[in-house]
């Protein structure tokens, strides 16, 4: 039995993809690695993978492929080591790519992290501004109070990102990455700033 076979018939997609960090929800869906997806449109069957979105398919050997970049030989032999079927190792060539593609993942999701953080940061300290009590007896506007609650934290998260070490910024971007909470925050930063427009109030930073 080749290494091919012994592979597609041992690790179903859905082991591999969460073993390399996609996030399936109730209905094996995810969001695509291959493309700019936003809402969960890759499909994982038990056999084969499809996504709605880019057309991307394949069987678990191609989805590892694809991920790291890898030949579908070197995919077979990275699944086999990573679950412990092939004593033999990855080959150099293909532990260079997984690097690499970790590395280059790595940096896209730090950017990503970052705008979402400063975008949010711009619209907080507009709100400090915009929402502040004209007076002791005013009423505080939920804006303001979220603004003031929230600045120091997402500062701080941003100077992180830009001053921090290496590996205080991995964790961090980690930690924002996990179950779309940076995500969320786009969408909720974006929301808000249609919100302030739509009352003809937009924000000094947008």
């Amino acid at each position: 039995m080749s290494i091919f076979e012994i592979v597609k018939e041992t690790i179903s997609i859905r082991q591999a993809a969460e073993c390399y960090g996609l996030k399936l929800n109730h209905n094996n869906m995810a969001c695509c690695p291959f493309h700019n997806d936003r809402h969960p449109s890759l499909k994982l069957n038990e056999d084969y993978f499809f996504c709605f979105g880019c057309g991307a398919k394949g069987d678990v050997i191609d989805l590892v492929a694809r991920l790291f970049n890898l030949t579908s030989y070197e995919a077979a032999q990275k699944l086999a080591a990573d679950f412990g079927l092939d004593p033999k190792p990855p080959t150099a060539a293909a532990m260079v790519k997984t690097k690499r593609s970790y590395i280059r993942q790595f940096r896209e999701d730090e950017m990503l992290c970052f705008r979402v953080l400063t975008d949010y940061l711009h619209l907080l300290e507009d709100w400090k501004v915009r929402y502040a009590p004209k007076t002791t007896e005013d009423t505080l506007d939920d804006h303001f109070v979220e603004a003031c609650q929230m600045h120091c934290h997402i500062e701080y998260m941003a100077d992180v990102l830009t001053v921090g070490d290496l590996e205080e910024r991995v964790a961090l971007v980690d930690k924002l990455m996990q179950d779309g909470k940076i995500t969320f925050l786009q969408e909720y930063t974006a929301r808000k700033k249609k919100e302030v427009a739509h009352h003809g109030e937009e924000p000094e930073n947008a």
